[in-house]
Formats: structure tokens, C-alpha cells, sequence
């Protein structure tokens, strides 16, 4: 029987702690959010919060996600190996663990204002619900992209004590990124679904997947264009969303023959895409340019 001490590893995977991507793909918004509602560098102690809740919530939401797909995960190519699939985590522990994940993210917004706490209940309740919505609706990564949007209106109450109605444009434009990469991600699973009967947009977009994903992310563009037009932003905010829309054209060069390992690389490639608009966020705050 192996000791708490050794079974550690397999809590760690169960929470993705050996895979990043995914507390850097929520991190980003988070980011862009702070520094639109600060106008610049936030308050320490709401960043430190935020990037502490970010990979809290993204661990807390890997863990109720395996849960929910315990009996479909040892079916799925990619999904096989994971703890609870394979027996090495119980099902009990998984939600012994989300709820502790939880509660420490909790915590941590106590720390913050009323309208962030009343908000962060919200965006627990989406979080919940996304790894079940697989199983009603073709449309599950709308849900995920509600709840991984969520961190925007948290960020700007717990900066500024209020939500703006300019963060609704960028709250869009997250949940239209999300969806888009999400469905890369799916197009990895997409013909192990289709035997599952496990749902997704991209079984739901099926030849028009690439066209609609780059719809989805014109539409994302637009709608930060939109945010930075809003709060004043400069060139090299501009010059960022530049930049994103290069790397989102080689997502779809990575894509294109829609093999596994194609549409998983172009879903990877969003956190470079993230990265770099908030890299020229942080130029066009502090180093702006002038013309003229």
C-alpha cells in the first residue's frame, strides 16, 4: 500500500501540475484585467490574490473535470493514463480535494471586497458545471468560456470595487478565445467522442471547425480592439493585437491537416498568443509610444 508520501505524484497530475498551460492560458485575462482596471500596475497584494486564486481555481477545476469523466477518461487516447481513470486517486479524494482547492480560493478573496466575493460564488458555480455540460449540449466549451472569463469582473471589483461596462467587451472576447482554443483541444478527442457520445463544438462544427475558429477569434480581436478603444490604449496595444492575430493565422497552419498532434499544438500556441498581448499591454502602460 503505498504511503500519502508516495502517492503524492499522483495528486500533483490529478491537478495538472506538470501541465502548465492551462493556469497560463487562465492567467493571462486575469492579467489583462488588472492592468485595465489599475491603468497600469495593480495594487500588489490583488495581483498577488489573483495569480494565487488562478492556480488554485485551474487545479480545482482539473480535478472536478477527471471526476466527472472517470468512466469515460480509460476510453480516450489522450485521457487514459490519468489518476482517477486508472484507479491510482479514488473518486472520493478527488472531490475531498476540489472542495479543499476551493476553499482556499475562498479564502483568499475574503481578503478582497464584498462585490469580488459575491462574484467569485458565480464563477465557482461555472466552473463546477462545465465538466457536465459535455453530456447535455454540443456547446460545453461556451460554458467553459463563461466560467474561465469569470476572473475578469472579479479583477476589476477587487481593483477598483466596481465592473465597468467596458469589461463586458473584454469578458466577451475572452469567452470567444476560449472557445475557439477549447476546440482545438477537442479536435484532439474528436473521433474518441463521437464512439463515447461525449459532446463538443468540435463534433458540432465538424468540416466548418478551422472556418469557424477563426471566425471566433476575428470576433475575439474585435471585440479587445473594442476594450483597448475604450480605456485608452495606445500603439503598442494595438501593435499587440497585431501580433496575436499572427500567431492565431499559424494556429491554423498548425491545424490544417486536423491530425492529433497539429490542432494539440495550435491549442498550446494560445498561451503565446496570451503572453504577447500582455507583454504589449505592459509596453503601452509604461513605455507608451508617441508619434508625431
Amino acid at each position: 500500500m503505498p504511503t500519502a508520501f508516495q502517492r503524492l505524484p499522483d495528486f500533483a497530475r490529478l491537478m495538472r501540475l506538470d501541465r502548465p498551460i492551462g493556469t497560463l492560458l487562465l492567467l493571462w485575462p486575469t492579467l489583462w484585467s488588472l492592468w485595465f482596471a489599475a491603468g497600469g500596475m495593480p495594487d500588489l497584494e490583488v495581483l498577488t490574490i489573483f495569480v494565487l486564486g488562478v492556480a488554485l481555481m485551474r487545479a480545482a477545476g482539473c480535478v472536478i473535470n477527471d471526476y466527472a469523466d472517470r468512466h469515460i477518461d480509460g476510453a480516450v487516447t489522450r485521457t487514459r493514463d490519468r489518476p482517477l481513470a486508472t484507479g491510482r486517486v479514488t473518486p472520493r479524494e478527488a472531490l475531498w480535494l476540489f472542495v479543499g482547492l476551493c476553499l482556499i480560493a475562498f479564502l483568499l478573496v475574503l481578503l478582497t471586497n464584498r462585490l469580488t466575493v459575491l462574484l467569485s460564488l458565480g464563477g465557482a458555480a461555472l466552473a463546477a458545471l462545465y465538466p457536465f455540460a459535455k453530456r447535455h449540449t454540443h456547446l460545453p466549451q461556451f460554458v467553459l468560456g463563461a466560467a474561465w472569463a469569470w476572473s475578469i469582473p472579479m479583477a476589476f471589483a477587487a481593483q477598483t470595487g466596481t465592473v465597468p461596462t467596458a469589461a463586458w467587451s473584454l469578458y466577451a472576447g475572452v469567452v470567444l478565445w476560449t472557445v475557439a482554443f477549447d476546440t482545438y483541444y477537442a479536435m484532439v478527442d474528436r473521433d474518441d467522442d463521437r464512439k463515447l457520445g461525449v459532446k463538443s463544438t468540435a463534433i458540432l462544427f465538424g468540416t466548418d471547425d478551422l472556418l469557424i475558429i477563426g471566425t471566433l477569434q476575428v470576433l475575439a480581436l474585435l471585440a479587445f480592439a473594442l476594450t483597448g478603444s475604450s480605456f485608452g490604449r495606445g500603439l503598442w496595444y494595438y501593435l499587440g493585437l497585431g501580433a496575436m492575430a499572427l500567431w492565431f493565422f499559424h494556429q491554423h497552419r498548425l491545424a490544417r491537416q486536423r491530425d492529433r498532434d497539429g490542432c494539440f499544438r495550435a491549442f498550446l500556441g494560445n498561451n503565446r498568443a496570451g503572453a504577447t498581448l500582455f507583454l504589449f499591454m505592459v509596453l503601452d502602460y509604461h513605455w507608451p509610444l508617441h508619434l508625431g
